[in-house]
Formats: structure tokens, C-alpha cells, sequence
């Protein structure tokens, strides 16, 4: 069983993971590990691997908010249940609008938020680098914001350019990998700006299509060559 759904993880989700749990007891395959989605929020996982992560904040408290704008400058808010790049906002310290944007983000202090320094190499590309049991595939596609654009993801209008995986990226993938194997995540997406990596996408990685067509892979079939393998 191949579980690919997009965000949110909603109770509908939930669900669905409980009873594949259920049919993996009984034998059945399932790809990514039910319990490892569960336990791994898109952006919160990124955080059990500190060295690779820029300054990040998770809270419901707009005083913390404040306080780290005040301390790094140029912020980027974000909810903890997103994707492609919805309810993603770039603020600063003393920005008038930043108390309506944590309302609108925390639903006046309800729900926990994400705040991270914003990092100016966004403008060189907001890089998917692609993980088939813990090991990266050669290459990711940079997502690069265009026009007044700051986001990069391409629904939000970004424009793909296919890379080699730099050192850096080689150097993450290393330190996050062998976790993801362990929990049986077997197809997983970073996303990495700069030297930092920003989120860990495990529900329904894209850009697979992007990445074979610009680099002449054949991504899902290294996926199912995995699979038919048996278990990482």
C-alpha cells in the first residue's frame, strides 16, 4: 500500500493511518510507516535534527513571536499543517501588521505556530532533495520565487531549475536519512534553503516529474525497485 495524500493531517488522516497500521500487522506493506506519519509533522520533524535547521520558533505565545522577530530581524510565520506555501508569511521586527498576522496564524493563541529567520538565499531556490530509503537521489529541484514572489514552492508561482545535490545537501541528507530509514519512511522530501534544511515532507513528496525530466531519471521506478526489495 503506497499512503500518498496531501496535508493536513486532519482526524480523516488519522484514521486512515490507524487501519493501516492495522493491515501492516496482518502483513500488508505500507509506504511511508503509519506510525512514522503520525509522529511526524511536516515542519516539526525538521527540529529533531538541530545542527541542520536555521533559528526556528514553535509557539502560541505572540510575546515569543515578538521577541525572536526582535532578535533576528526578518522572519518568516508559518501553521504547522500547510503546504505549498499557504499561510506562509515574511515579516519583520516592527512590522505594523504582525500582531493580525499571529492572530490569523495561531487563531488568537489556540493553535501553535512556527516562526524561523528568514534566509535571503530563498532567491537562489528553495530545494527539494528526494530520499528512497534514507538515500538521496542525485538530484533536486530548486523552486525559485519570481517576480515579488518570496516563496519558491510552485504552486505559489515558482519556477523549477533541476540541480546536482551540492555538498551541503549531501551533508544533510547524510544526518537526516538513516532516521527516516529507521522509521520507515521510505520516501521523503527535503526542503533546504541555503545550508539549511526547512521542512521534511513525508505524506505526498512532489517533484518527481520535474526532477526525471530535467536530469533523465527514473525516480518512481526507484522507488518500486525499492519496494519490490522488500523492507529498508
Amino acid at each position: 500500500v503506497l499512503m500518498r495524500s496531501d496535508p493536513p493531517v486532519d482526524a480523516d488522516y488519522l484514521h486512515d493511518t490507524q487501519v493501516l497500521s492495522a493491515a501492516q500487522a496482518q502483513g500488508a506493506n505500507v509506504t511511508n510507516d503509519p506510525a512514522g506519519l503520525r509522529d511526524l509533522n511536516e515542519k516539526l520533524a525538521a527540529l529533531l535534527f538541530p545542527d541542520c535547521t536555521p533559528p526556528t520558533l514553535v509557539s502560541r505565545e505572540a510575546a515569543e513571536f515578538k521577541a525572536f522577530a526582535a532578535e533576528h530581524g526578518e522572519v518568516v510565520l508559518k501553521t504547522l499543517d500547510g503546504m505549498g506555501g499557504r499561510s506562509i508569511f515574511r515579516s519583520r521586527h516592527g512590522d505594523p501588521n504582525f500582531n493580525v498576522i499571529l492572530e490569523t496564524l495561531t487563531a488568537d493563541g489556540r493553535h501553535l505556530a512556527m516562526a524561523q529567520r528568514y534566509l535571503p538565499e530563498i532567491s537562489n531556490g528553495d530545494k527539494r532533495v528526494l530520499l528512497i530509503d534514507g538515500e538521496p537521489v542525485s538530484h533536486c529541484l530548486a523552486r525559485i520565487p519570481q517576480g515579488d514572489e518570496f516563496r519558491g514552492n510552485l504552486a505559489a508561482g515558482g519556477r523549477g531549475e533541476v540541480r546536482p545535490l551540492s555538498a551541503r545537501d549531501r551533508e544533510i541528507a547524510a544526518v537526516v536519512g538513516p532516521e527516516m530509514r529507521r522509521r520507515g519512511m521510505r520516501f521523503v522530501g527535503l526542503d533546504v534553503i541555503g545550508d539549511y534544511l526547512t521542512e521534511v515532507n513525508v505524506t505526498s513528496p512532489t517533484c518527481i516529474r520535474e526532477i526525471d525530466a530535467g536530469a533523465g531519471l527514473n525516480i518512481a521506478g526507484m522507488l518500486f525497485n525499492a519496494l519490490e526489495r522488500g523492507p529498508a
